[in-house]
């Protein structure tokens, strides 16, 4: 039988993160997964990391890639799970429970397209800075996500076969474009009334960051209008730095 989940961790470089993420696998007491780590032919200790985690499940490889949307391609390949879950180097799952909370809203639903939950923003330390800015709704649609990504990427446990390929015209946001596919795919859709990932807080460049938000804006326009878009922007501006005022204080907080 194939397993129920394909959990992907996509690695390069990644001995000062993976640690956490390796662990938070390594105790999942629901164990109907397979664990793909799908490496950028790393040159630091990520690769012996994998190796001596111990995890069964874990199916490990490495080989260049064209980038961190090209490396999830490439895990999706090899995935024989019946739902992928994306977990990022120094994301975790919020308990060791987690994935027992998944299985279950999946088994009771029959199977939906897709299952989401919460997510918490951590620090280095696992130190809880904040939720996530957005919250996953109780009722997920196509039309959600033109309010942005209200799911976190790690958070959204979709059915494989009504996923597709990510977009490598999109080098910062295809993962907003896959989830939006996804969703116009997905006939049903289901919430873990509970945080489900620990999202490392992580420095991202200004240069990144802007390329980011216009890739996001691009993807928007197209799947639900430029002008609506447009608008809508102009009220996410207040929500943006609402959150990073939230979670530079509590950055102080936990530094002193």
């Amino acid at each position: 039988m194939n397993p129920l989940f394909s959990i992907i961790t996509v690695t390069r470089n990644a001995e000062n993160t993976l640690a956490p993420t390796l662990e938070s696998v390594k105790v999942q007491t629901c164990r109907l997964f397979e664990y793909i780590i799908m490496d950028g032919v790393s040159t630091d200790r990520t690769l012996k990391m994998a190796l001596n985690a111990g995890i069964q499940e874990a199916r490990i490889y490495s080989s260049k890639d064209n980038g961190i949307y090209d490396a999830m391609n490439n895990a999706m390949e090899c995935a024989n799970g019946e739902y992928l879950i994306f977990l990022n180097s120094g994301d975790t799952f919020h308990a060791p429970d987690t994935l027992e909370k998944i299985a279950k809203a999946i088994m009771d639903n029959d199977f939906p397209g897709i299952v989401y939950g919460q997510t918490d923003i951590v620090d280095s330390n696992r130190q809880r800075l904040a939720p996530r800015h957005l919250t996953a709704p109780e009722t997920l649609t196509f039309e959600s996500f033109a309010q942005g990504m209200v799911v976190c990427h790690q958070a959204f446990v979709a059915l494989r076969k009504i996923t597709q390929q990510y977009d490598l015209k999109y080098r910062f946001s295809a993962d907003y474009d896959w989830c939006i596919k996804c969703l116009q795919k997905s006939k049903r859709n289901v919430l873990v009334p509970d945080v489900i990932i620990d999202y490392l807080s992580e420095g991202v460049t200004t240069a990144n960051h802007k390329a980011s938000l216009i890739e996001r804006f691009r993807i928007m326009s197209y799947y639900y209008g430029m002008l609506p878009t447009l608008i809508r922007h102009l009220k996410f501006i207040p929500r943006f730095f609402k959150h990073n005022k939230q979670l530079k204080k509590a950055k102080t907080y936990y530094s002193k």
